[in-house]
């Protein structure tokens, strides 16, 4: 239709608007539209029109100021190599031999941050996309997005967990050094933060801003504020966890009963004490000493208010239960005490009744809640040989190697890898810290090859080879080459060592574009 074509129209009348949308969802034939055979198209036109008219009858409001500049960034700038790196990280194109470059990322962050380096501000809002989808990130991204960053974060609602983020750029007018601005009158979110960035500096003024307003906060609130006790814990939180104890929530109470566990010289561990004294005994015979076990027969008051639950949620009898709980809170020096014995005599002994493997599950969770590497390394046991049948371990072995230094960790996965293959080794290289030993690489690399030389498919190793691309070192590159010219097992194999190969030495140039 031409404008010669257009229908002549006259300009709307107050009120049109309301008149049209009424026309329109009683529907022309109900409600005509005066002036015109065609109703519906006159409807159309008129709405048209009056939307028009009523946009352009709006004068512009007047214009915000503009924001000042981020503040000044004194850190070095990110070389340009390590930029391009960056960018190329971000996109997640694809790399060398089909390296997932996305896996790729933490490391690279890692890294610039420790370096001390300053992003360049183009990358940063991608950075901050990325960190928003993958929490994992966000430390390290807001860090070394540094105060533009949170510049921007204070200008879009979808980087809003650059302010929420620990550890956060120093306290700004906005964000008071003592954070009883953010406490009284943040997000939720935001109050968390402030409370575990302020612990970190001063556990004393945290616990007092929690102990401010703990009356008033909300169940679930209150869970996790405590949470954030964790860090810096000491005797000193002992009055205000010991009244936690009391709490109204189940949940409050039973995070208070664990975190007071973990203070060996805390009442709680003393009460729990006395039970596992009465509990646990240590036995003389004539073909030599064994533990006799006994638990409480009933879960009376005084055990439910120190986080003992009367019922057992894991459908283990309850007494067995009771046990378990009471032994994992004990300070585990007490065993010493009572036997005179170390943790690798004592659990040597024999237990009566069936109870041993309660028993050590318990002593296993102890042993990761005080951090206790003498109990982890006596629960694990020497490093199993190649010849050794079992190679198993009571109480989360994962859990326990956390426990070890790194290089012990390392040799003792690096050990049990030789021994057993890859089968279960996922939850213990884990454990290990990036990048792996020489020794513990080294290992890998050679299950791997005898995987692949036994006719197993590469998927059903698809979880350790991921963390190889992390977490081997990479001048293991020309190891995993010689895999690839051996062309054992098959073109699956060739293709995954080779792209395991290409992997990392996009990791040695990534690494050392960043100094």
């Amino acid at each position: 239709m031409t404008a010669q074509q257009l229908p002549a129209v006259r300009p709307p009348q107050a009120g049109e608007w309301e008149e049209l949308v009424a026309a329109a969802l009683l529907g022309t034939e109900r409600r005509p539209v005066p002036g015109s055979a065609d109703s519906a198209a006159a409807l159309l036109t008129r709405a048209a029109l009056s939307t028009v008219h009523r946009r352009a009858g709006l004068r512009p409001a007047p214009a915000e100021p503009l924001p000042g500049p981020a503040p000044e960034d004194p850190r070095p700038p990110l070389p340009e190599p390590a930029r391009r790196r960056l960018a190329l990280l971000l996109a997640d194109r694809g790399g060398t031999a089909g390296a997932n470059l996305v896996e790729l990322l933490p490391q690279w962050l890692a890294t610039a941050r420790a370096r001390g380096y300053r992003l360049p501000a183009p990358l940063v809002p991608a950075l901050l996309d990325t960190a928003r989808a993958r929490s994992e990130l966000r430390a390290d991204a807001v860090a070394l997005a540094g105060p533009l960053g949170h510049w921007l974060a204070a200008r879009n609602p979808d980087w809003r967990f650059v302010l929420r983020t620990v550890p956060e750029a120093p306290a700004t007018a906005e964000q008071p050094g003592d954070g009883t601005g953010i406490w009284h009158e943040g997000l939720f979110a935001e109050r968390v933060t402030q409370l575990t960035r302020l612990r970190r500096r001063d556990p004393a003024a945290a616990l007092e801003l929690l102990r401010s307003t703990w009356a008033t906060e909300r169940a679930e609130d209150r869970l996790l504020f405590l949470d954030a006790l964790q860090e810096r814990l000491s005797s000193a939180d002992e009055p205000f966890l010991e009244a936690a104890l009391g709490d109204r929530s189940k949940n409050v109470r039973l995070t208070a009963a664990e975190l007071l566990s973990t203070l060996p010289g805390s009442a709680l561990a003393a009460r729990m004490a006395d039970r596992a004294r009465a509990a646990v005994r240590l036995r003389p015979g004539p073909t030599g000493a064994a533990l006799t076990v006994r638990p409480p027969d009933e879960c009376d008051a005084a055990m439910q208010r120190d986080g003992i639950a009367p019922k057992s949620p894991t459908g283990r009898g309850e007494r067995a239960w009771w046990l378990g709980e009471i032994v994992a809170a004990a300070p585990l020096p007490l065993w010493a005490e009572l036997t005179g014995l170390d943790p690798g005599q004592l659990l040597a002994l024999p237990v009566d009744d069936g109870w041993g493997d309660d028993l050590r599950e318990a002593w296993a969770r102890a042993a990761v809640r005080q951090h206790d590497s003498d109990w982890a390394r006596a629960l694990l046991g020497p490093a199993p040989r190649p010849t050794d049948g079992a190679g198993r371990s009571a109480g989360a072995p994962a859990k326990l190697l956390a426990v070890l230094p790194p290089e012990e960790r390392a040799a003792w996965a690096a050990a049990f890898v030789a021994a057993h293959g890859l089968g279960d080794a996922f939850q213990l290289l884990s454990a290990c810290t990036v990048p792996w030993s020489p020794r513990l690489g080294a290992t890998v690399v050679g299950a791997l090859a005898r995987a692949a030389g036994s006719g197993a498919y590469p998927w059903s190793h698809s979880g350790v080879l991921g963390m190889a691309e992390r977490a081997l070192a990479p001048a293991a590159a020309d190891e995993v080459e010689a895999l690839v010219a051996a062309a054992e097992g098959g073109a699956a194999w060739t293709e995954t060592f080779a792209r395991l190969a290409g992997t990392l030495r996009f990791r040695a140039a990534m690494l050392a574009e960043l100094g």
